[in-house]
């Protein structure tokens, strides 16, 4: 009778402890989510989250952003040099592999600080460009030329956010991104060629007024020639990330 209670009690323990188990936040250890505030900018995306114990996990992030106008552009050009760009539209790309380490209950949960990779390429279309050319001796005229290029970046990161899980069964994540930066380099070229055909003096002053744009967190570099411009893109390339990702998680 006392062996027959104690293997009993024995199995109800045991499916008490399987059931804890099987409920374990650990037995769900993937996510895929969607940052729904970067869809204002067009920035379609997607990640993929993996724990790999409580306490670490990684994420890998991809998005993608269609043709169309420059997102916030009049935060960096002035007003007058932002109309020679009317017609000018963009299209991005970003890779981005995060490990993350959790602060708080882990599993995909809490707090977190992430360093990070990214990979970003931006291209732009054939767009028009010109400049008021002014003599020494003479009538001021627009010079019109068109324009074209890509630029990419490779740098690294940190972030810190917090991930919660929204439903009682653990399913519905929200992941809040607090604030992130990256720094590193990047490499690109773009091309400015024109119909007419340009005097040293039009040289001269082209070069000038591309290097007058003093675009931020951009170094590049402005060769001439009779034909147009050539811009060479090379030096720190810097971002920042902060936004609200919904997932599902299993």
């Amino acid at each position: 009778m006392k062996k027959g209670l104690l293997l009993f009690f024995s199995f109800l323990i045991l499916k008490v402890y399987g059931q804890e188990i099987s409920e374990s936040p650990s037995n769900k250890m993937n996510i895929i989510k969607t940052n729904v505030t970067a869809y204002a900018v067009r920035n379609i995306n997607l990640s993929y989250e993996r724990a790999i114990n409580q306490w670490f996990s990684i994420n890998v992030g991809f998005g993608t952003m269609p043709e169309g106008k420059v997102p916030f552009i009049n935060a960096f050009l002035k007003d007058k040099d932002e109309d020679r760009f009317q017609n000018l539209r963009v299209k991005a790309t970003n890779f981005t592999v995060e490990p993350r380490f959790y602060l708080g209950a882990g599993y995909g949960k809490g707090f977190y600080v992430a360093p990070y990779y990214r990979y970003s390429k931006v291209s732009s279309n054939t767009f028009d460009f010109y400049y008021d050319f002014k003599p020494v001796n003479g009538v001021t005229y627009q010079i019109p030329l068109q324009g074209t290029g890509s630029t990419n970046g490779n740098s690294g990161g940190l972030m810190v956010g917090v991930q919660f899980f929204l439903t009682r069964s653990q399913n519905l994540v929200l992941d809040l991104w607090i604030a992130g930066a990256h720094y590193g380099s990047g490499k690109g070229d773009f091309s400015l060629s024109s119909d007419f055909l340009l005097t040293p003096e039009m040289q001269q002053q082209l070069k000038k007024e591309i290097e007058n744009l003093d675009i931020p967190f951009v170094k590049y570099t402005v060769e001439t020639n009779a034909n147009g411009a050539r811009i060479k893109v090379d030096g720190p390339w810097a971002g920042f990330r902060s936004g609200l990702s919904l997932g599902y998680r299993f």
